[in-house]
């Protein structure tokens, strides 16, 4: 089985002493993985960093065995953000996602534009805000629709707008900008808000029932925002 793609590097694992496995979201075929032999070589092993985007040619001999890939840099975006830590750990996290939520070998072209819109968003001044909508929208094209604005009740409390979700045990505040979309947020905290929210519906919506860990580099990211 032969086939060429473009695709976004989500992870990499040293195979042996020369070789990596490595998982690439392709446009095409969707998640794939498949041995880079030489990929820790100095030729290579540069411009294959978690998100760059790669041209791959994929070789096996048959569907039951894992096949191997010849790739080529098309964009480096990695290497962009190696001096901002924030960005960084956003992007590692992002891919890390894509990673844990797809399955192997079923093509998506959402996913695929959407990893794509993930670079422009990075470089927005407001690239926070709108990278918690990102992933509000890649949680819905995976079926995961959070459906906020269907949930939510709205009230005034000391002269102010507030939105919440009401259960028989709390009553959770819903960061403004949520719903209020073209809200401007200045404020960290509140975004942080907002990205705990996310983290609370990924983890009891779909890790937990899926037995799956609470990705590490997930937290990591977080601890750079505070």
């Amino acid at each position: 089985m032969n086939w060429s793609d473009e695709g976004f590097l989500l992870s990499k694992n040293r195979y042996n002493e020369n070789s990596l496995i490595v998982e690439i979201f392709t446009k095409e075929k969707g998640k794939v993985s498949g041995i880079i032999f030489g990929g820790t070589s100095k030729k290579i092993k540069n411009y294959l960093q978690i998100g760059n985007k790669l041209h791959v040619n994929y070789n096996s001999k048959n569907e039951n065995r894992i096949g191997y890939f010849k790739v080529e840099i098309l964009n480096a975006y990695s290497p962009m953000y190696f001096d901002d830590r924030q960005k960084l750990s956003c992007l590692t996290s992002a891919m890390n996602l894509i990673k844990i939520l797809t399955a192997d070998a079923q093509s998506n072209e959402k996913v695929f534009f959407i990893i794509q819109n993930f670079f422009l968003i990075l470089q927005d001044k407001n690239w926070l805000k709108k990278y918690i909508f990102w992933e509000l929208e890649l949680l819905k094209i995976l079926g995961y629709d959070l459906e906020l604005e269907n949930l939510v009740e709205k009230d005034t409390e000391n002269n102010e707008t507030v939105y919440y979700v009401s259960s028989l045990n709390e009553k959770k505040y819903v960061p403004n900008f949520l719903i209020e979309k073209d809200k401007e947020v200045q404020d960290i905290k509140i975004l942080l808000k907002g990205l705990k929210l996310v983290n609370d519906y990924l983890d009891k919506t779909i890790l937990k029932p899926n037995n799956i860990n609470f990705p590490n580099n997930r937290l990591l990211f977080l601890n750079t925002l505070r």
